[in-house]
C-alpha cells in the first residue's frame, strides 16, 4: 500500500456523496480517482475517472489497483437494495483485500429500525423492512471482514442529508428547487418534532476523517452536523435563502399508502416513514470525542445548497 503523498484515494461511486468526498480529498490535497458503471462524471480536470461495476470482481479489482483507501460512496437503485447492494460491497471488500487498502464506507441510519428515538452506535440492529435489513447485512459484512483479518475498515454513518446535487433526499429538489420557484414545499411526517439533517459536505469530512486515523478502524462511527432541529425551522430556512415566504404541504400517511399501488419508489418510502412521524435524534458524541467536531451551521450549508440550486436553474 501507498504511504504519505504517494497515497491514492479511490472514491467508488459519483452521485452526490461521492463529489462531496472527491471534493475534500482535494481539498486535503490527495491524490483521487474516481469509479463509476459508466467510466464518466462531471468532475474537475486532472481527477481520473475509471470505469469499474463494483459487483464485478474483476472489474472492481481493476478499477481501485494501487489504492490507499477506498471509499464506498456507490448506490444502488432505491427499489433494488436487496438483489443489487450486497455484490457491491463484496466486490469493494475484494478488491481492498488484494490492494490491502483500507475500506470506508458512507452508510445510513435505517438498519436500527423505529423503535428509538435516540440513535447511538451501540444500538442492535432492529429494522424490519428490507432496507434496513438490507443495510445491517452491508454493515456486518464489512465489519466481518475487518475483524477476520481480511480489510482494514471503518463505517460512517449520516442522517438525512442534504446540500449540493442533492435531488431525491427529503431535503432535496422537493424543498430547494419548489423554494427558488415559490412553489410550495412537499414535507413528510410531523415538521415540529426534533429530526437530524447532515449537509453532506460534513458527511465527506467525517468519512475523510475516519479514512486518515487509526483509530477509526473496526468502529461504526455518527457523523456530526449542525444542530438537530425541527424540519419546520429547515423549511423556513431555506425559503429565508431562497427570498421567499414559507409555503409547504404535508403528505398524509394514507396518500403515500395509496401512491405506493402505482408508484414502486413511494412503494419504498412507506419503509421509512417512522423517521418522520416521532423525533429522529442522531447521537454523535463518540465521534467528536475521538475527532472533535468541525461542522458546518445549518444557514451557511442552506446557503451553499441554494446557490447550488440556482445555478442549476440558470444551466
Amino acid at each position: 500500500m501507498a504511504t504519505g503523498i504517494d497515497e491514492l484515494h479511490v472514491v467508488v461511486g459519483t452521485g452526490p456523496l461521492g463529489i462531496a468526498v472527491m471534493e475534500e480529498l482535494l481539498r486535503k490535497g490527495k491524490s483521487v480517482r474516481m469509479v463509476n458503471r459508466s467510466g464518466r462524471a462531471s468532475v474537475p480536470s486532472g481527477i481520473q475517472v475509471i470505469q469499474g461495476d463494483a459487483a464485478d470482481r474483476e472489474s472492481i479489482g481493476q478499477a481501485c489497483k494501487g489504492a490507499s483507501v477506498i471509499y464506498h460512496c456507490a448506490k444502488a437503485a432505491y427499489t433494488e437494495w436487496p438483489e443489487k447492494f450486497p455484490p457491491i460491497m463484496k466486490g469493494i471488500i475484494d478488491a481492498a483485500a488484494k490492494e490491502k487498502a483500507k475500506v470506508v464506507y458512507g452508510d445510513n441510519l435505517y438498519m436500527y429500525g423505529s423503535k428509538h428515538q435516540v440513535l447511538t452506535e451501540d444500538l442492535p440492529n432492529g429494522a424490519i423492512g428490507h432496507k434496513g435489513r438490507t443495510r445491517a447485512q452491508m454493515a456486518d459484512m464489512l465489519l466481518e471482514a475487518h475483524h477476520s483479518g481480511k480489510v482494514r475498515a471503518a463505517i460512517g454513518r449520516g442522517a438525512d442529508f442534504y446540500g449540493p446535487g442533492v435531488l431525491e433526499s427529503s431535503l432535496g429538489e422537493r424543498i430547494f428547487q419548489a423554494a427558488l420557484d415559490g412553489r410550495a414545499a412537499e414535507v413528510l411526517g410531523n415538521i415540529d418534532i426534533p429530526h437530524t439533517y447532515l449537509y453532506i459536505r460534513d458527511f465527506a469530512k467525517g468519512l475523510v476523517t475516519l479514512g486518515e486515523r487509526e483509530e477509526a478502524l473496526g468502529q461504526v462511527w455518527h457523523i456530526p452536523g449542525a444542530a438537530t432541529i425541527t424540519t419546520r425551522q429547515i423549511v423556513n430556512m431555506v425559503y429565508e435563502a431562497a427570498g421567499k415566504r414559507t409555503k409547504f404541504r404535508i403528505a398524509p400517511k394514507f396518500f403515500v399508502y395509496l401512491m405506493g399501488l402505482f408508484n414502486a419508489n413511494m412503494r419504498e418510502i412507506k419503509e421509512t416513514l417512522y423517521l418522520f412521524e416521532k423525533p429522529f435524534i442522531v447521537n454523535t458524541s463518540n465521534y467528536e470525542q475521538a475527532f472533535g467536531r468541525d461542522t458546518t451551521p445549518h444557514k451557511l450549508a442552506i446557503a451553499e445548497t441554494m446557490d447550488w440550486f440556482r445555478n442549476r436553474s440558470q444551466k
